[in-house]
């Protein structure tokens, strides 16, 4: 993980000026761990346009990897959530290997900065979402032939594990609340507020528009059909932003 430090904000851009040799290192210091075989790890950074054919791309590499995070991920719900039903663990399941929390824990490790692309690829100013996503699964795919299961699982409890729980907390509990609460008191040391900015509607059927503020700062405001169900959304919006990502619950 990256040292703590002031948060840049700004969106991943791809690394032109690093030759091969320091890209794999980079990445190695990224993830914490050195490659026995340099050419797995290089494979699973190269993409598609850097290749001389696809058969040379990290695309098998994804292949594979989708399917160990896949498993990984459900024994660990599975161990971690003996009360939770079928349905239950498969809506959090859906949601820890998707695209979106792949790439998110992609772009924290900065494996933007690692990747072999082509020219045009390199030429582009953000790096797409799915790109980031699929070099997380490749990765991790490599990281499972080079060093055997128990690298593969440790890297997935390690960045995958707090997705885990913040997707139990959501997809079942609904309880967007406590976890900004808990965020609130750990980094503020007081408790998130609610604000009703506006409500509309005949009085049997209103809805509400309410925003979560944390030590100071208010967050992006969501409508409900009822209080609890504004303030559970409002209380989401303010756990994505405070992540840098975009409001799932948007107002407006």
């Amino acid at each position: 993980m990256h040292p703590a430090g002031p948060i840049d904000t700004s969106p991943p851009t791809i690394e032109c000026d690093l030759d091969s040799a320091q890209k794999l290192e980079l990445c190695e210091r990224r993830i914490g761990y050195v490659f026995h075989d340099k050419r797995l790890l290089q494979a699973a950074l190269t993409h598609a346009s850097c290749a001389d054919h696809r058969l040379a791309s990290n695309e098998r590499l994804e292949f594979l990897g989708d399917a160990i995070l896949g498993a990984v991920v459900c024994e660990l719900l599975f161990r971690q959530y003996p009360e939770y039903l079928e349905g239950d663990l498969t809506k959090i399941k859906s949601v820890v290997v998707s695209r979106q929390s792949c790439a998110k824990i992609s772009e924290s490790l900065g494996l933007h900065e690692c990747l072999f692309v082509g020219k045009g690829m390199a030429a582009c100013r953000e790096v797409p979402s799915s790109l980031l996503a699929d070099v997380f699964e490749s990765l991790l795919a490599a990281l499972y032939l080079d060093g055997g299961e128990k690298e593969a699982r440790q890297f997935i409890e390690l960045h995958v594990g707090p997705e885990i729980e913040l997707a139990a907390a959501g997809e079942v509990g609904g309880n967007y609340k406590s976890l900004l609460q808990q965020f609130a008191q750990r980094e503020f040391g007081n408790t998130p507020l609610y604000q009703l900015l506006d409500e509309k509607g005949p009085d049997h059927s209103k809805c509400f528009k309410i925003s979560a503020v944390v030590g100071g700062q208010r967050y992006q405001a969501a409508w409900g059909r009822n209080k609890k169900e504004a303030e559970q959304r409002a209380a989401c919006n303010a756990l994505f932003e405070l992540r840098k990502e975009p409001a799932p619950f948007p107002s407006d």
